[in-house]
């Protein structure tokens, strides 16, 4: 907004000065040939008394040499021939007009301006004592007729000039006080996305832009209420659970030894750890970007807590890609809440003894994760996106999927939901590496891409299972 100020006032002013300037340069050109043929004519008019008293040479002459003209040798005077005495006319001085002009002067009787080698001449008739008429004739040089011309018009270029900087730099300055608020407020919006809930807008500038800063930090002041009220209600909600929790980790002491026991005290001290995680997150305000975790790790750790069930239920199970540090802007306690999301949709929603895969590729600005099974697949993969809509059946939220979601989407990534080579559904987590976004940005021109490597990895899992 501020170049175009400036350049709109940079047109206008430039318009103004043209449309102002070359009328008046004009004008200034015709002064000064105005006073060139003026003064011409008051140094012709000085010859008129000699020539109404005599015509005689020595004395015309002498006449003619005290005039600043006739001294420059820029003066003639043309002496017609006297009526009954042949040869009496002559000319006095150096005449530089045509003998056809000349004549039309005399003949006419008033005087007229002709062009000359290298200027022009004035030609004025003055009448004899003999009745007859003789002509004054000046030349004036084309440096005479254009003098201070040239001058006038550098000074007028340069008041233009002066006009259009003046003209640009009050514009430039008008444009960085309206632009500079904007700019914060854009910043300060930018900053408030990122997390940033202290940020505020100082309100200053225009009208409109301090209206625009006041909503701004009402708002922030709003979403900071808002944020505080769920955190608590998250923290609240989560302390409840401890009670019946305390019930469980109880019942679960007095079931004494066995396999069923320990996963059941397990899956306890499992829980306890996340309801702390859930109230000591709630409890404090994320100023700070994640630092990380393993993705690979993160795989791992789960699969090996999933995978009791797996071999109850008799489910053939295959990792691949989680053999080697994949680092991601994700922290730990959300990735596994994601992971789980996606292992336990598999166990709740296809039979036992269906066949799934977990499978990490490690791209150059990006993580795929892939989750495919071998069951019935979702006939409407976009409901199942939709936050509380899934239709899991009893003891289902339809809010796995969306948590998923969120941890992709946080790293400028996405989540996609179609049929994998199993037959099943097919689970595509992309987590960008970047951390800013910028894979968000560059996804149109990378996603066939990603789809076509995300296929043929698949692919291979699907030969390693059983009937592949």
């Amino acid at each position: 907004m501020r170049w175009a100020l400036v350049k709109v006032c940079l047109a206008v002013t430039a318009m103004v000065v043209v449309a102002f300037a070359v009328p008046l340069g004009l004008v200034v050109k015709e002064l000064a040939r105005d006073r060139a043929f003026a003064d011409a004519e008051r140094q012709a008019a000085q010859i008129g008394p000699a020539l109404a008293i005599t015509t005689e040479r020595a004395r015309l002459q002498r006449a003619v040499a005290s005039t600043q003209a006739g001294g420059d040798g820029r003066m003639a005077v043309h002496v017609p021939d006297v009526p009954g005495s042949r040869g009496s006319g002559y000319d006095l001085g150096q005449s530089r007009a045509d003998r056809s002009a000349v004549a039309t002067a005399r003949r006419l009787g008033r005087s007229s301006v002709s062009e000359a080698p290298g200027g022009y001449t004035l030609l004025q008739p003055t009448a004899l004592s003999t009745a007859q008429v003789a002509v004054v004739e000046v030349y004036m040089p084309r440096a005479t007729v254009t003098s201070g011309v040239a001058a006038s018009w550098l000074v007028l270029a340069g008041v233009g000039l002066a006009l259009i900087v003046g003209a640009v730099a009050t514009a430039d300055r008008l444009g960085t006080r309206l632009v500079r608020p904007a700019k914060r407020l854009a910043g300060a919006a930018h900053d408030l996305g990122k997390g940033e809930l202290g940020v505020r807008v100082p309100e200053e500038g225009p009208a409109e832009l301090r209206s625009a800063a006041v909503a701004f930090n009402s708002m922030a002041d709003r979403v900071v209420q808002l944020l505080a009220g769920e955190r608590e209600l998250a923290a609240d909600l989560s302390h409840r659970l401890r009670t019946p929790l305390t019930v469980l980790r109880l019942n679960a002491a007095s079931l004494g030894d066995g396999p069923a026991a320990d996963q059941t005290r397990a899956a306890v001290a499992q829980l306890e750890r996340e309801v702390d995680q859930i109230i000591r997150t709630a409890r404090q305000q994320k100023t700070h970007a994640p630092s990380g975790c393993d993705v690979s790790e993160v795989i791992r750790e789960r699969m090996d807590f999933w995978s009791a069930l797996a071999e109850d239920q008799d489910r053939t199970v295959r990792l691949a890609g989680v053999d080697r540090t994949v680092r991601v802007p994700v922290a730990r306690p959300e990735l596994a809440a994601a992971v789980d999301a996606l292992l336990g949709n598999v166990f709740r929603h296809t039979p036992e003894g269906t066949a799934f895969a977990v499978d990490v590729h490690n791209g150059e600005d990006s993580v795929i994760v892939l989750v495919s099974d071998a069951g019935p697949g979702i006939e409407d993969p976009e409901e199942a996106l939709r936050r509380g809509h899934g239709d899991g059946g009893p003891g289902s939220t339809g809010l796995g999927l969306d948590i998923v979601r969120r941890v992709a989407e946080s790293t400028g990534g996405d989540l996609r939901i179609g049929r994998s080579v199993l037959g099943g559904t097919e689970v595509r987590v992309w987590l960008s590496l970047r951390g800013d976004g910028t894979a968000e940005r560059e996804r149109r021109g990378s996603r066939r891409r990603a789809r076509l490597k995300a296929r043929s990895l698949t692919g291979r899992l699907t030969s390693r299972l059983p009937g592949g």
